[in-house]
């Protein structure tokens, strides 16, 4: 397996080994014959880039998720190119390429809607630039390119992500003891923990997709930092925190992504609202909710049915908006507009941390409104909610609730039998409602200095 310079074997893999910068490594070679990665199980395109990259004279190997997931029996969902040439290189062997990205420079190369994406090997910033970090040690530039897979290696978050796909002999290159890691089912992060959450807080929430996804234990000296550096979550762009959770909750894991998150105290930082309505009294209650509604979203991609994002967010922020709507209106504010207010105070907090777009928050806060318009249901009203565009939605989320043990099981099952019923079996489900009092028209004073018959002058 893996040799480390001045290490034994046995030192290199144990438990309480950790990889840093100052140890100098030997790539291992692990032959074809001697791992389980096929060409045939690699995206066409993909092996067409490599190929291109190898007859140009360069270097080109997959890397990351996709060579971990191959080795693992699992599919991937996208395949990633590590190589030796630069960018601007890169976009001359391809005319389908585009580079992006202002942090560090990727190509992607286009085949219709298929990505790949090829990123030059990474490096270390020299020892007197300093890696451009923050005062809490976030890099805060991250452009320099390195000229070997050794230095490529160093710069990937987990060891088991730091296994690369040689198409030039079909091996598989294990630079970090990736292969040992990946047999043991452990997440351990390359180079010293606490430096590398620092560096970029977002892989805490890696670690926590990771192991919730593939079912591994995070290793001992990588977790336990987990559950104070948390705070360093604020330092993120609200942006990416958004595109993170969608990975988080949207991956086919969110039940145990979610008891993840908590269980290392960093869902507080990504929505501290719910995690406060979470510790109340009534916690079982949003906690059911949220569990059903993130087990919901797991079956459905499972089917290979759509899910959104305003869903997941109002499933997300219900409680806080709920029992923020319950104030305003003991405070004497009237139901509508306790629930209007209630939903823009906790949006406009809730994005503070993570940013939440329009054509995500406007239907989250419809299928909100809806809650408090289906249980009005006389005359045209129920037929009217039927035909509106967001009903299914609504519907679904008011079964949730039912589900999760609040007052509204009668109303789920009315609903659910209006759906199902014929017109006139409509009419007469509308027939057994109690009309709600008639509200009192409030009289018009009229001006002073003229009584209330007086005509008001031509």
């Amino acid at each position: 397996m893996v040799l480390y310079a001045k290490q034994s074997h046995a030192q290199a893999t144990s438990a309480e080994s950790r990889i840093d910068r100052t140890t100098i490594i030997t790539p291992h070679i692990i032959p074809r014959a001697e791992h389980t990665l096929s060409r045939a199980q690699v995206s066409e395109y993909a092996l067409k880039v490599l190929y291109r990259l190898k007859e140009a004279g360069y270097e080109g190997y997959l890397v990351g998720g996709c060579v971990r997931d191959l080795l693992l029996g699992r599919e991937p969902k996208d395949f990633d190119v590590a190589t030796n040439a630069s960018p601007d290189q890169v976009a001359h062997l391809f005319r389908n390429c585009r580079l992006i990205g202002r942090r560090f420079r990727l190509a992607h190369v286009h085949f219709g809607r298929d990505i790949i994406e090829v990123a030059t090997f990474r490096g270390a910033h020299a020892e007197n630039e300093g890696e451009a970090h923050s005062e809490n040690g976030r890099i805060l530039r991250d452009n320099v390119y390195g000229t070997t897979l050794e230095d490529d290696a160093w710069r990937r978050d987990f060891t088991v992500n730091a296994l690369y796909y040689n198409i030039r002999d079909f091996s598989v290159v294990d630079c970090m003891s990736g292969m040992d890691d990946l047999r043991a089912g452990l997440l351990r992060l390359v180079g010293e923990p606490e430096q590398r959450y620092r560096e970029d807080a977002v892989r805490m929430l890696r670690a926590v997709r990771f192991a919730a996804k593939l079912g591994f234990r995070i290793h001992p000296e990588s977790e336990v930092p987990m559950t104070r550096l948390g705070h360093l979550l604020s330092e993120i762009p609200s942006a990416r925190l958004f595109e993170e959770v969608l990975k988080l909750f949207m991956g086919g894991y969110a039940v145990q992504t979610f008891e993840l998150l908590r269980h290392y105290r960093l869902f507080g930082h990504l929505f501290p609202d719910t995690e406060a309505s979470l510790t109340r009294q009534r916690a079982h209650f949003p906690l059911t909710l949220l569990t059903h509604a993130l087990g919901n979203t797991d079956e459905r991609i499972a089917q290979g049915k759509p899910v959104t994002p305003a869903f997941l967010f109002a499933a997300l922020l219900w409680e806080p908006m709920r029992q923020l709507a319950e104030k305003k209106q003991a405070e004497g504010m009237s139901e509508i507009d306790a629930m209007q207010l209630a939903a823009e105070t906790v949006v406009m907090r809730q994005v503070t941390r993570i940013a939440l777009p329009k054509r995500f928050s406007v239907p989250m806060r419809e299928i909100w409104a809806m809650q408090y318009r289906l249980p009005q249901r006389a005359g045209k009203r129920a037929l009217r909610l039927l035909a509106h565009p967001r009903f299914r939605a609504a519907y679904d989320f008011l079964l949730l609730r039912a589900a999760a043990g609040e007052e509204v099981q009668e109303l789920a099952d009315w609903w659910t039998h209006f759906q199902e019923t014929d017109g006139s079996g409509q009419q007469t489900l509308l027939g057994t409602l109690v009309p709600s009092p008639a509200k009192k028209r409030r009289r018009r004073r009229a001006p002073r200095g003229r009584s209330a018959g007086q005509a008001a002058p031509e």
